[in-house]
């Protein structure tokens, strides 16, 4: 691990435009960390580094979640026919990005990504660039604030027509269960009759090692709090919507690639799909 503050170009000139504090580690920069990317700094690789040594089983964890999301987008792009998605907490862009994915099977699609970490924004504008038939487009709000989300997306999205909402690896920021649970109900809300919600957050099932990593991230690192739920309040994020084959799982479970191996071990991510009526 490096030892400095290095971080790319871009990154740096960000974080010095927009007075970010590089010495607290921010989460979407951790996450790139973990996938292998180079938009982090050093307090981030540190961060990362200690959970890593509670519970080495985190990065393979982070590759599986962001295989997730390119299945669960793959899906609703093709056999759903969902041409519009709401990806709010979007992350710093690596592979198999929304957009990518949803423009692949149908290049006509409508991508709103929503963030609110300048680098992230940076990032999203200068490399999430729209196939010439689709439309990619950002919003910088908080997932506390949904109206400002739902007000923003509708310059790109119809809203009379079906929407993926994608909230992956999100809700954890939220500490507070029924605040959380208010956000999701909010944004479902305003979706049309067929669209479609998909969350993938971290849970308490598998793994004391990755509940103590993140008690010791969440009480040390400075960065913002991440808070593991049960399958269970995770599940209630869909209520009242109609479950895509196989439900809630592990995400590794969800629709996996064939393989000769049989199904892939189990991680601690769990995520679904849901279908509004």
């Amino acid at each position: 691990m490096a030892d400095d503050d290095s971080a790319a170009p871009a990154a740096r000139d960000t974080a010095a435009d927009a007075g970010l504090d590089t010495s607290v580690p921010h989460s979407a920069r951790v996450w790139n960390y973990w996938l292998g990317g180079n938009d982090n700094y050093a307090a981030d690789r540190e961060a990362g580094d200690r959970f890593l040594d509670v519970f080495p089983g985190m990065a393979q964890g982070a590759r599986a979640s962001r295989a997730f999301l390119a299945r669960t987008v793959g899906y609703l792009a093709g056999e759903a026919g969902i041409r519009q998605f709401l990806d709010v907490g979007t992350g710093l862009p690596t592979v198999d990005n929304t957009h990518e994915v949803a423009q692949a099977v149908a290049p006509d699609a409508r991508i709103v990504y929503v963030d609110n970490d300048p680098l992230v924004l940076l990032h999203a504008r200068a490399l999430l660039t729209s196939s010439p038939e689709g439309a990619t487009s950002y919003v910088d709000a908080d997932l506390r604030d949904p109206d400002r989300i739902l007000s923003e997306a509708a310059r790109t999205l119809d809203f009379s027509q079906p929407i993926g909402l994608m909230l992956m690896g999100i809700l954890g920021h939220i500490a507070d269960y029924d605040e959380a649970r208010s956000i999701v109900r909010r944004l479902v809300e305003a979706l049309p009759p067929g669209s479609y919600l998909t969350v993938n957050d971290g849970t308490n099932v598998f793994s004391d090692a990755n509940a103590e990593a993140h008690r010791e991230y969440n009480e040390n690192s400075g960065g913002a709090p991440y808070i593991q739920r049960s399958p269970e309040e995770l599940g209630a994020f869909f209520d009242g919507l109609e479950p895509v084959d196989p439900g809630l799982v592990s995400v590794t479970r969800w629709r996996p690639d064939p393989s000769p191996f049989g199904e892939p071990p189990e991680v601690d991510g769990f995520g679904a799909v849901g279908r509004k009526p």
